[in-house]
């Protein structure tokens, strides 16, 4: 047994802005249960990617007296649509209780500042471990264990969950990661290597320089930069990254719902072929249909500094951040 001293009590959960797949759940309701809370927003790739073993706790332990809530706190403003949230928590099995923390309530009552971020809470209410970010998943499955057998439940296998993940749930390469998440806001962003950089809050034209170094990115067309995304104003804008990793995702999407943005793009200069990401053909097309993260390029060994370009054909989409595995 690993001495889990008490970290704080479980949060009322009253701040929640709705709740899906439960009806409102308070302290009282889960007294005798132990609770995982699951801090996460649907973009989220690091999150994406804890995914398939808190679903798979999830339906291992819930017969045991197991109880996931997935807080959904937002990054960005699209994330506070419930439409949206619906969607992806349907498209990506989230079938346990969600609690919508929009108004950053639950985040605010745990001093949270991660996604994902897991508080592991007794049969009493007292939160008695946590994580923060990917990885450890063998730890944070003996504290579920340890606080189940605590409160008298022993009838479980004590083996560790077996998942097989696929497309943006696939653990990072880490070995293979070089560049760092970069936000395409002006509020928040590094490395912008368009000539005279940004021109914040109005449409300009940005060209992409003739050489980018590793993890510098460029703009090129009529684009609005705003503090947390580039608005594209007419086609053929592009966005150029020089980038060091075995994946490349970007968020983004159309401006106006139920429009869609078609797009390409080329890995040095040439169509990605079998480096194609999920969301893109071997040549390169894909489509922008909805506010959510795009896996663009998946390459294979060996791993080396390339340019990755994205072109819109159409104007219409806002682009928010890079993130790479």
């Amino acid at each position: 047994m690993v001495n889990l001293p008490v970290q704080g009590q479980i949060p009322s959960f009253a701040g929640a802005t709705a709740w899906l797949n439960s009806k409102p759940l308070t302290p009282a309701d889960l007294r005798g249960k132990v609770v995982l809370i699951d801090i996460w927003t649907y973009t989220c790739v690091n999150w994406r990617r804890t995914l398939p073993y808190v679903r798979a706790w999830a339906h291992k332990y819930g017969r045991n007296g197991l109880v996931v809530i997935g807080v959904h706190t937002p990054e960005f403003e699209f994330e506070k649509d419930m439409d949206n949230i619906r969607r992806a928590s349907k498209e990506m099995g989230v079938d346990y209780p969600i609690a919508v923390d929009s108004d950053y309530a639950i985040w605010r009552a745990l001093n949270n500042e991660y996604w994902p971020a897991l508080y592991f809470v007794d049969a009493q209410g007292h939160i008695r471990a946590h994580q923060f970010g990917e990885g450890k998943y063998d730890e944070a499955e003996r504290t579920i264990q340890q606080l189940l057998a605590e409160a008298g439940s022993t009838e479980f296998d004590r083996g560790f969950v077996s998942v097989d993940p696929r497309g943006l749930e696939l653990s990072a390469n880490w070995n293979d990661v070089e560049s760092p998440e970069t936000y395409v806001g002006f509020d928040r962003t590094e490395n912008f290597a368009s000539p005279g950089g940004f021109v914040a809050g109005r449409d300009h034209v940005y060209s992409v320089p003739a050489r980018l170094a590793l993890n510098e990115w460029a703009l090129s067309g009529d684009w609005t930069s705003r503090k947390d995304a580039a608005a594209l104003d007419k086609s053929g804008g592009r966005v150029a990254f020089r980038f060091h990793a075995r994946d490349v995702n970007l968020i983004m999407g159309p401006a106006t719902r139920g429009s869609s943005v078609r797009f390409r793009v080329l890995l040095d200069g040439a169509p990605p072929g079998n480096a194609h990401g999920g969301d893109v053909d071997a040549n390169g097309y894909g489509r922008v249909s909805q506010q959510d993260t795009y896996q663009l390029i998946r390459q294979g060994r060996p791993i080396l500094d390339r340019t990755f370009e994205i072109e819109f054909l159409e104007p219409g989409i806002e682009v928010f951040d890079f993130t790479f595995g």
